[in-house]
């Protein structure tokens, strides 16, 4: 008979978490993954029909033995991570506005400036150690409910989404997922700001703890120096929320919970 070894069942869950929370602290020198228009639905976030071999989520299956005629869709392999982060944001007709007369899932590496795909770029700053924000419109997160367009989204490594409104259901996602749902100031947008994505972002206002709809500073600093600086709104809306931003989203805090009985 094998060794057997004591390992308690939900801690081999997640092996690295921390049995505390790790509170909320200023994201700094962030970088933006996609900049987006009004009425981004969850289907542009998270698409659900299907793809080629051409695409991130394509090229996985590939190098794990899959066939192209076996694809299927995004939908039908929704209990597949690997495969749904790599679909995230990668709708054929999602329009990121870093590039121009350009639709899909891609956007730019900035240290680099090159053009590539969503996934690609998120997997080089993740590398880099470069956290990430998103910028977005009117009504983000629009359309019916899909939980992976915040699952998708915080897999990519999105620290804060900074939109004009959201979707209700997609903005508590967010929060459930441990992601930031940040709002414009009314009149204010990326584009009547002057901004492009290409800044670097910091968010200011974290270090102190985060209460229920706090106002926070976002600076952003173009390449030449200049900075633009605006004032945001945390969307959240209850203690229970500020609590799972706090724990990195409701799994974390559920996990921990568990733990400690």
């Amino acid at each position: 008979m094998g060794r057997r070894l004591d390992i308690h069942p939900r801690a081999a869950v997640l092996p690295g978490l921390p049995p505390e929370k790790p509170g909320v602290a200023d994201i700094e020198d962030a970088r933006c993954l996609l900049t987006l228009g009004d009425t981004v639905t969850t289907d542009h976030i998270s698409p659900a029909g299907p793809f080629g071999s051409d695409l991130p989520a394509g090229q996985w299956l590939l190098d794990h033995g899959v066939e192209p005629h076996e694809f299927n869709t995004y939908g039908s392999r929704r209990g597949n991570h690997e495969v749904m982060m790599r679909g995230t944001f990668a709708n054929v007709r999602i329009e990121n506005e870093m590039l121009d007369d350009v639709e899909g899932g891609y956007t730019i590496h900035h240290p680099t400036d090159e053009q590539t795909t969503v996934f690609e770029a998120s997997r080089r700053y993740r590398d880099e150690g470069i956290p990430l924000v998103v910028m977005a419109g009117e009504e983000f997160g629009t359309g019916s409910s899909r939980d992976w367009a915040a699952k998708g989204t915080d897999l990519l490594g999105v620290r804060a989404t900074i939109a004009e409104s959201y979707e209700r259901i997609y903005r508590d996602n967010l929060v459930g997922m441990g992601v930031l749902p940040l709002q414009f100031d009314d009149g204010d947008s990326w584009e009547s700001l002057g901004l492009d994505g290409s800044e670097i972002f910091t968010i200011h206002g974290l270090d102190d703890g985060l209460d229920v709809m706090d106002e926070l500073t976002v600076i952003a600093e173009r390449a030449d120096g200049s900075t633009v600086e605006f004032p945001v709104t945390a969307q959240v809306g209850t203690p229970a929320a500020v609590t799972y931003i706090e724990h990195g989203g409701i799994l974390h805090y559920v996990l921990r919970h568990l733990l400690r009985q």
